[in-house]
């Protein structure tokens, strides 16, 4: 019998009528394909026979989401730990692909956990020019008997000329004032509400306000590595425009094409197993009613545990 799901429990699911009707939307391309032809669109196909059917200079934003190097099962498709020079030549064999695929002003951002970012630093400079390394706290758990616990990710943010867009505004983070300071009584770079006194900051390289999708946020799957909405609203505000076109080849769940549609983005994703292509087009179903992002509201990214109105289901 199946588990009876806890009252709180908002994982995504998906009945076999569902797949049904999702499996329907979802493209394989067997010739070049146009922009018209892929823009929106679920590709279920093998990643390196898709790559060189797209269009050439079609994209403006790339994130790349790859298996680490780590034994893993993604649903029906499995991973096998190579040796460190192996895996570059793998990264190698797809990341040598990708330039042909952006636009002039595009960027990319290429996914790491500490053992596989030094191989991704080193095929990423052959094609791209590096603009700086973002550390994440993926913060979840119980952490290691005979070791420091593993709680930190990297993404390399590149781009492909000198020449790229980078939205500032769009990406300050709302915290927390603890020692407000005033100037004549009036307060210097914060303001108050209700809920408490903030302050507007620039983002750095360091982010420690991403919560990673658990059973009671309603966009959690059972996908084993999604990424959370809020990190990649980050990415795909500060590095693309409304309009823009969004690619992940590594698509997994949909985390990418639902936030890229969720920001007024256009979005095209590549990804090799089934379940997971249905999965991804229900979100963005879903997406047609909520457009919301658990940490993101009045336009701006709040810190963790401080929107009061996300608080019960975590931000």
């Amino acid at each position: 019998m199946k588990k009876e799901k806890a009252p709180y429990n908002r994982t995504l699911e998906l009945t076999k009528d569902e797949e049904g009707i999702y499996h329907s939307k979802l493209i394989q391309l067997n010739v070049v394909a146009s922009l018209d032809e892929i823009v929106n669109r679920t590709i279920h196909q093998d990643m390196f026979a898709a790559l060189d059917l797209l269009p050439d200079a079609f994209c403006d934003l790339i994130f790349v989401d790859p298996p680490y190097n780590l034994r893993k099962s993604f649903n029906k498709l499995k991973f096998a730990q190579m040796e460190d020079a192996a895996y570059e030549n793998w990264l190698d064999s797809w990341v040598s692909k990708l330039p042909r695929l952006m636009k002039e002003n595009a960027s990319i951002y290429l996914c790491g956990d500490w053992k596989s970012s030094p191989g991704l630093y080193n095929i990423a400079k052959k094609y791209f020019l590096i603009q700086n390394r973002i550390t994440w706290e993926r913060e979840k758990g119980r952490g290691a008997k005979a070791n420091w616990k593993n709680c930190s990710e990297d993404i390399w943010f590149c781009t492909k000329s000198s020449k790229y867009t980078f939205n500032l505004d769009a990406v300050k983070t709302k915290r927390k004032v603890l020692a407000p300071y005033k100037e004549d009584g009036i307060p210097k770079d914060w303001s108050a509400s209700e809920d408490g006194n903030f302050r507007l900051t620039s983002p750095s390289n360091i982010w420690t306000d991403i919560t990673i999708p658990f059973w009671s946020m309603p966009e959690n799957t059972d996908h084993p590595t999604q990424k959370p909405e809020k990190l990649l609203a980050k990415i795909i505000l500060a590095s693309s425009n409304e309009g823009d076109v969004v690619f992940d080849p590594f698509l997994g769940s949909g985390t990418t094409s639902v936030t890229a549609k969720k920001l007024k983005r256009n979005y095209v994703g590549i990804e090799a197993d089934e379940f997971y292509c249905c999965l991804a087009e229900k979100r963005l179903a879903q997406a047609d009613k909520d457009k919301s992002i658990q940490g993101f509201a009045d336009g701006v990214f709040w810190e963790r545990n401080s929107l009061q109105a996300q608080k019960k289901i975590g931000n």
